[in-house]
């Protein structure tokens, strides 16, 4: 097996992580996006800080704006939206 095939591209994210993405990036709190996913805060503040870690970057509005730069978000679209080439 290659090393390839085991690590996945640091631009790849669940469905989950995509939505907790798009809620940060529009603004949403973590109390608003455990309501709106279904999850507890823990869950949301889990799928953040794995996301701060991926894309090497300290805070929440350094997450987004990295995001934005490599184009993970489709910038036509307000709120914003991963797009689907991202998710796996």
């Amino acid at each position: 097996m290659s090393c390839e095939s085991v690590v996945e591209s640091p631009a790849t994210l669940s469905a989950l992580s995509a939505k907790v993405l798009e809620g940060v990036a529009a603004g949403s709190s973590t109390v608003q996006l455990a309501s709106e996913l279904y999850l507890s805060r823990q869950g949301v503040e889990y799928h953040v800080n794995v996301m701060l870690r991926k894309f090497k970057v300290p805070n929440r509005v350094a997450l987004v704006s990295r995001v934005y730069s490599m184009g993970i978000f489709d910038h036509t679209v307000w709120p914003p939206a991963v797009l689907p080439e991202y998710i796996r």
